[in-house]
C-alpha cells in the first residue's frame, strides 16, 4: 500500500529553457535525476555531497551544479549512482518528514499549490508508515495540511 503514496511524477527544474534536473521526495529522502551528456566515460563524472552543499560535474571542467542544499542531509547515507545515462543522487534528509520545496536552495522552488500537494502526500505517507494495516491512498485533506514532521508529537523513530 505504501507504493500507492510514492511520488507519482518527478518535478523538473528548468533554467533558460533547459532541464537542469528532475527530482522527487519521500519522508526520508530527496532524489535528483540528471541526464548525462553523451560520449563521456562514467569515470569522468564526480559528485560531492556535503551536509548543506552539492557539487557535481565532469572532472577537469567547471561544476555543472555547485549549490547549497535547501536543507541539511545525512552525508553517511546519501549517495549517487550512474545508470542508463542518468546520474541518480539520493539525499537522506536529516529531518525526516520535512517537505522540501526544491533540493537546491533558492532554485526551482515549487509553487505554493505544488508544495501543498507534496506536504499532503508526505503526511499520508507518514500515516501509512505508522499504520501499516490501513490504506491511506484515497484519503484527502480539507483545509491546511499539518507539517508531517511535527504533527501530533512528531515522527516516531523507534
Amino acid at each position: 500500500m505504501a507504493e500507492k503514496l510514492a511520488p507519482e511524477k518527478r518535478h523538473s527544474f528548468i533554467h533558460n529553457g533547459e532541464k537542469v534536473f528532475e527530482w522527487d521526495q519521500t519522508l526520508e529522502e530527496v532524489n535528483m535525476y540528471i541526464n548525462l551528456p553523451p560520449n563521456v566515460h562514467s569515470k569522468q563524472f564526480y559528485c560531492k555531497i556535503q551536509s548543506k552543499h552539492l557539487e557535481l560535474g565532469i572532472k577537469g571542467n567547471p561544476p555543472y551544479l555547485n549549490h547549497e542544499l535547501a536543507s541539511p542531509v545525512k552525508t553517511d547515507s546519501s549517495f549517487w549512482t550512474l545508470e542508463d545515462d542518468i546520474m541518480h543522487i539520493t539525499l537522506q534528509k536529516r529531518d525526516k518528514g520535512q517537505t522540501w520545496a526544491s533540493p537546491i536552495l533558492g532554485q526551482g522552488q515549487l509553487d505554493p499549490y505544488a508544495s501543498d500537494l507534496e506536504q499532503k502526500r508526505l503526511m499520508l505517507q507518514r500515516f501509512q508508515e505508522e499504520n501499516p494495516g490501513f490504506d491511506f491512498s484515497q484519503a484527502q485533506f480539507t483545509g491546511n495540511c499539518p507539517d508531517p514532521r511535527t504533527f501530533m508529537g512528531g515522527i516516531r523513530t523507534d
